[in-house]
């Protein structure tokens, strides 16, 4: 599916929303609903993937058949609004991730490829994103307190990720950050993290992927995923540039888009 040609010379969608099938928090049909109230035109469901490992916040396998019945009801409720099935499909390794030959049977209409699991020095597969605090709390238990290990796994899952080319937009491709800030709140600045947010970008350059400007934290955290620092870069690249919302509230549908998308646009016009 050409998701550009969808949202050309339109600025009310969002690729990147989540339900009750995942962490979200209220049912498809309230999504759509406000969707419709604020006028979108495109709408992406994209809850987490299944996974095999035990995760509270990914969909069920056996809940996909279901989910994608949901989006074509919806689809005929809501005939003004172009929904799609897509998925954001967590990264675990090269045994799971966009490139798992179950993810090519389910027939969607586009993928986000995340990272959101990183392996513990001893092989467990652990969430490094969600609350500062379980990350916290995680990073002291699961990983001996080693940030930059966290950090530098981070980017290597990230990277054999976009190596696979197989799934259509990168999400919130530096969002480390926003938990590791919170034990070294300069690790922005610092050489190390520097080099491979840029190394990262270099591939997401070289594999033409569409980046995702994710709204998520700005307004409480005033964090978006990728920095500002980084956006010129990917324009000047010629990098597609979604701006989605990462939505798990159906009333934060477009919360933060517009200014981001004003920011984006003044940029993409003075480059």
């Amino acid at each position: 599916m050409d998701l550009l040609s969808l949202i050309a010379d339109n600025d009310l969608y969002t690729l990147h929303s989540h339900t009750q099938y995942c962490d979200g928090r209220a049912p498809m049909e309230d999504f759509a609903r406000q969707a419709a109230a604020q006028g979108f035109r495109v709408y992406g469901f994209t809850p987490h993937s299944p996974v095999p490992i035990e995760s509270p916040c990914n969909m069920s396998f056996e809940s996909v058949p279901e989910y994608k019945a949901e989006v074509q009801r919806l689809a005929k409720e809501y005939p003004g609004i172009k929904f799609l099935t897509g998925m954001e499909i967590d990264y675990l390794g090269p045994q799971w991730g966009p490139a798992n030959e179950y993810f090519k049977t389910l027939d969607l209409d586009f993928t986000i490829g995340s990272v959101h699991f990183i392996p513990t020095q001893d092989g467990e597969m652990i969430d490094i994103d969600g609350k500062p605090e379980r990350f916290q709390r995680n990073l002291a238990e699961k990983f001996h307190s080693d940030l930059d290990y966290v950090v530098d796994t981070f980017f290597s899952q990230s990277q054999a990720m976009v190596a696979e080319d197989c799934f259509d937009i990168v999400g919130h491709l530096d969002k480390i950050k926003h938990n590791a800030s919170t034990v070294r709140p300069d690790i922005e600045e610092t050489p190390r993290y520097q080099k491979q947010v840029n190394d990262l970008i270099d591939s997401v350059i070289a594999s033409g992927k569409i980046v995702e400007i994710n709204t998520k934290a700005w307004k409480e955290h005033h964090q978006l995923f990728p920095a500002q620092r980084h956006w010129k870069r990917l324009v000047e690249a010629g990098v597609p540039i979604v701006v989605n919302s990462d939505a798990h509230f159906p009333e934060r549908i477009n919360e933060s888009r517009p200014q981001v998308l004003h920011a984006l646009n003044y940029l993409l016009n003075h480059s």
